[in-house]
């Protein structure tokens, strides 16, 4: 029987972490289960291997199940402090050495020269930037692969989201209040 992700908590869906259930702070709004496991499915064999970006980390369930799920390194960056430091404690009890925790706001951090990320995962607070602002920003810093997927969580219709010159929708999917898209600006993105 599988043990359900309390409040205050989340689940690793699957991966080395599979079914553990990790510490989420008490005002955040992890992505859903269920939306996670369809943006995986869609990911499945990109995720090995891939340098991965939580842009806006808050809970860690996205850059968790990413690094669980074989990334060979997932950046985490969090500007809270105290949500940060469960993010730190949360990786040292797992054991998670690919997993790097930033403090820092999402939109004033810049990567490192010369690293580029493969797949980038945009979910900042419904009340906050819109994700496709930061996408753009992380193209121009030219911080993404030429191959990169990018996964943007809203809580507005596809219409609403006006995407960067040259990037288009790969997937598009609705639950309930959440819209969720995986965006490429390779036109040969090789998902069924």
């Amino acid at each position: 029987m599988k043990r359900a992700a309390s409040r205050g908590a989340v689940r690793v869906i699957a991966g080395r972490w599979r079914h553990r259930v990790l510490p989420v702070a008490g005002t955040l709004r992890p992505t859903p289960d269920r939306v996670r496991e369809t943006l995986f499915n869609w990911l499945h064999e990109d995720v090995g291997d891939a340098h991965c970006l939580d842009l806006f980390a808050g809970a860690g369930a996205l850059g968790f199940e990413a690094a669980s799920r074989g990334a060979q390194h997932v950046v985490m960056v969090e500007r809270e402090r105290g949500v940060a430091a469960l993010l730190e404690s949360t990786a040292r009890a797992l054991g998670a050495g690919n997993v790097e925790i930033v403090c820092a706001d999402a939109l004033v951090w810049r990567p490192p020269p010369g690293r580029a990320f493969d797949i980038v995962f945009l979910d900042p607070p419904y009340a906050g930037p819109a994700p496709e602002a930061a996408l753009d920003r992380l193209d121009r810093l030219e911080a993404l692969a030429p191959h990169c997927l990018v996964y943007l969580e809203t809580d507005r219709d596809t219409a609403a989201v006006e995407l960067p010159p040259g990037w288009r929708f790969v997937r598009v999917r609705r639950a309930g209040q959440v819209g969720y898209h995986l965006v490429s600006r390779n036109p040969s993105a090789g998902l069924p």
